[in-house]
């Protein structure tokens, strides 16, 4: 490779994936600040978390065509360029139609960057020093993914909202020096042509199905306007996603070759990856919740409850992927896989109203240790017996693939809480009845009891504390001592309905990812031994050039 240093090579692209992957979850624990920074409703600010996934999984297929026909390290420069600008105008927003703007144009640069790192290294690294690339490329992968809500509240805590985007700049022009220094200029070996039915008709599949799965939870799985309901809005995507296969099998430059899925590996891996974005998402949002508005937990505190896990994943994940290349990933993966459903079971057993971060910490460590063994040798595995002129292509597919078992888990989590959590509170207002102060008349406490079955969507950061009873007024004519017990007492009624209530909920809805990942684990005895998935590669590379 032109005689530069690959680690050193790895080292630039690990910095820009770190900048794409932090950007997909740091958001969110700033959501509070940027609704009174910037005045926004919460629609608004739903549009600023779900922009930026909703274009960056979209374009990442595109994407890795792209880079295959002008080579993936100018489009990881041009990525980079257009994400880091793009933090810039996120941090500078003075509205939030100019913040979801600026998400947009960030989820573009990530699209565009993303693929590229896989298939450099998948190119820069032959196939039996490649897991140990991956082990740390997987390495950061994991601690990216965990470490957004321990910097994101660290940042929002000491510093401003709008610094989550402005750390992206230094990291940004940084790497862009770097890579024309230590990133050899790539290519699959031959030009590609423009598949563009296959481009135009993946592009609407993705988008509509991301839309429907993302939204889906805001709008009730009901309408959207008019007669577009997300339903509808799902088979539609679904429908153009058989009608982009039916295209792809006649094309002759498909923009998915379709033969890479004859590969099982990478066939199952893709149904792994998938798994594992579904955990991790399953896992994050119900438990941010829980530690911020049932442990009281800051924003920082909770984020930095996930330390742990990031920690051991960063450990595991260089020896998972050195060990990959030694005895193959069939056995780490199942491994891996399901300590991350121990790890989060043991959280559904020892989850209490009184629980602190210490109560998880073993279990964390299980589950971070778990995951540790899932990047590297997942992407090592799947990656292994691609041809150079295809791993582009299989990069996207890969890394799509992984986007929608997170929006998947993100959508069905989501739903599941939210309803468990409605019929939960429903069921506690009523039990702790009694709690409620007898110097009420009766009709005012039945209100504050029936104030629970409104229903209405789960809304994440501020207001999810139990503590509605503080806007309820005592009735005037009481002494004011009295009044002040008596708001004392309602108080802690909604507050213990809630916390109760949302433990109860939390567990089932973790008991779901736990489900996922297990069948992901089983799912792993498919894989094909290293000799006999070689074999195989081989001759379907014979069979294409005869």
């Amino acid at each position: 490779m032109e005689g530069r240093n690959p680690w050193l090579a790895l080292l630039v692209l690990c910095m820009g994936f770190f900048m794409i992957l932090l950007d997909t979850t740091i958001v969110n624990i700033a959501i509070p600040s940027i609704i009174d920074g910037l005045h926004a409703t919460l629609d608004q600010i739903l549009w600023v978390l779900n922009a930026y996934i909703l274009v960056y999984a979209v374009l990442l297929i595109t994407a890795s065509r792209l880079g295959d026909r002008y080579g993936q390290r100018n489009l990881f420069v041009v990525g980079l360029l257009i994400f880091t600008a793009a933090s810039a105008l996120c941090g500078l927003a003075q509205d939030s139609n100019q913040l979801i703007a600026g998400r947009v144009v960030q989820g573009v640069g990530g699209a565009l960057l993303t693929p590229q790192t896989l298939a450099i290294i998948s190119v820069m690294f032959p196939p039996q020093r490649r897991g140990s690339a991956m082990g740390i490329w997987g390495a950061v992968a994991g601690v990216a993914a965990i470490a957004g809500p321990t910097l994101g509240g660290f940042l929002v805590t000491n510093v401003d909202w709008r610094w989550i985007f402005y750390v992206n700049l230094p990291v940004g022009v940084a790497a862009m020096i770097l890579s024309f220094v230590y990133i050899p200029d790539v290519r699959p070996g031959r030009q590609h042509g423009w598949d563009v039915p296959g481009i135009l008709l993946s592009t609407a599949a993705l988008f509509l199905i991301v839309f429907g799965l993302i939204e889906g939870q805001r709008y009730s799985w009901g309408t959207v306007t008019g007669f577009i309901t997300i339903p509808l809005v799902l088979v539609s995507g679904g429908v153009l996603l058989v009608a982009f296969v039916l295209v792809e099998r006649w094309a002759s430059e498909p923009l998915v070759p379709l033969d890479l899925f004859r590969n099982r590996n990478f066939a199952v891996l893709n149904l792994v990856v998938a798994a594992m974005a579904f955990g991790m998402l399953g896992l994050f949002l119900p438990l941010t919740i829980y530690l911020q508005s049932v442990v009281g937990l800051t924003a920082f505190q909770a984020g930095l409850s996930f330390a742990p896990m990031a920690l051991t994943s960063m450990i595991v994940a260089p020896n998972a992927g050195r060990l990959t290349d030694r005895i193959g990933g069939k056995y780490i993966l199942m491994t891996g896989l399901a300590l991350f459903a121990v790890g989060m079971g043991g959280i559904i057993f020892t989850a209490r109203i009184d629980s602190t971060w210490l109560t998880f910490l073993p279990w964390l460590v299980v589950a971070g240790f778990g995951m540790g063994c899932i990047f590297a040798p997942a992407t090592t595995v799947a990656m292994r017996n691609i041809p150079q002129h295809r791993v582009g292509a299989a990069s996207g597919v890969f890394n799509t693939t992984r986007q929608l078992g997170g929006a998947v888990g993100s959508s069905i989590v989501g739903a599941v809480l939210q309803n468990r959590l409605s019929e939960a509170l429903k069921s506690e207002a009523v039990s702790r009845a009694g709690q409620l102060p007898s110097q009420l008349p009766a009709a005012a406490r039945q209100k504050l009891v029936d104030s629970f079955n409104s229903g209405g969507g789960l809304e994440v950061g501020r207001g999810q504390t139990g503590t509605g009873g503080t806007s309820f007024q005592a009735p005037p004519n009481l002494p004011p001592a009295l009044a002040h017990q008596v708001q004392q007492q309602i108080t802690a009624y909604f507050h213990d309905v809630f916390v109760n209530a949302y433990l109860s909920a939390m567990r089932p809805t973790l008991a779901i990812s736990v489900a996922v990942l297990l069948a992901g684990s089983l799912s792993c005895l498919l894989i094909q031994r290293r000799a006999v998935a070689a074999r195989e590669a081989q001759e379907r590379e014979r069979a294409v050039a005869s």
